[in-house]
């Protein structure tokens, strides 16, 4: 019902006529049938043009404005998933994901149930698929990457594009176990993706770092832990997933503390 009610929505525009046109009427009545002289209210002779003349010049207004308005809605929230979207994959950029989370985080940081995961993905050796086949050929495989990693993840769930060929992923009330279960997904779908830019198939693989967490941490503590874990899987060969749970140093929390 809130979104049919929302700016942009057409219900509102008709509903808000509707409205705006009987309120006419009745200030048209309230007008027109009180007596200056008697200080009195009556129906008058012609109190059938105070419904026609509104019912003739108030839709039409009311309508235009409120369409206009509308209009101007969408175009603000068509700017506004612009200004939060990666051009390319169409994924959350940067800003917008770290944003995200950092509000997700400060919402819930009194609940002591949650369970929740960051995860950071690396395209491996991406720089030899823009050498051989040519930067196109190379966004056309970050495209076909953000879809897999977009496939595996539920609605709920933040992907975003935070580097070149790095994307972000968080999962809200996720356990550790359904993190690795996501995580292999994507690095296991994206592997299978049939990536042939000149006839032949060139392999596609991804390197995964992730956290998962119950305690209280910032965006950025969360993203170095999992950028850590994501350097072990290259050292241990890329093409693999390394997910820990987050633990903050003794030596700086007791200087938080």
């Amino acid at each position: 019902m809130k979104d049919l009610l929302s700016p942009t929505s057409k219900l509102r525009v008709y509903l808000v006529t509707a409205l705006g046109t009987l309120a006419c009427i009745f200030v048209a009545f309230a007008i027109d049938g009180y007596s200056m002289e008697s200080g009195q209210w009556a129906l008058g002779a012609r109190w059938i043009n105070n419904v026609l003349i509104p019912l003739v010049l108030a839709p039409p207004f009311f309508f235009f404005l409120l369409s206009k308005l509308r209009e101007l809605s969408l175009a603000h929230r068509e700017l506004l998933t612009i200004a939060a979207t990666d051009p390319l994959t169409n994924c959350l950029n940067r800003r917008a994901f770290s944003t995200l989370v950092e509000a997700y985080l400060a919402k819930v940081e009194a609940e002591p149930d949650r369970a929740d995961a960051l995860l950071i993905v690396d395209v491996d050796h991406f720089k030899a698929v823009n050498d051989r086949f040519g930067h196109d050929h190379g966004d056309e495989a970050l495209k076909l990457i953000a879809d897999q990693i977009k496939s595996q993840v539920r609605e709920l769930d933040l992907v975003a594009r935070i580097g070149g060929e790095e994307f972000g992923v968080f999962l809200p009330g996720t356990d550790t176990g359904r993190t690795n279960t996501v995580a292999e997904r994507i690095r296991s779908g994206v592997q299978a993706i049939k990536f042939a830019p000149i006839g032949e198939h060139y392999p596609l693989s991804l390197s995964i770092g992730g956290v998962t967490f119950r305690q209280s941490a910032t965006y950025a503590e969360l993203y170095r832990c999992a950028d850590e874990r994501l350097y072990a899987a290259k050292h241990l060969g890329r093409n693999r997933v390394v997910i820990d749970a987050f633990t903050r140093p003794i030596l700086e929390r007791f200087q938080r503390e």
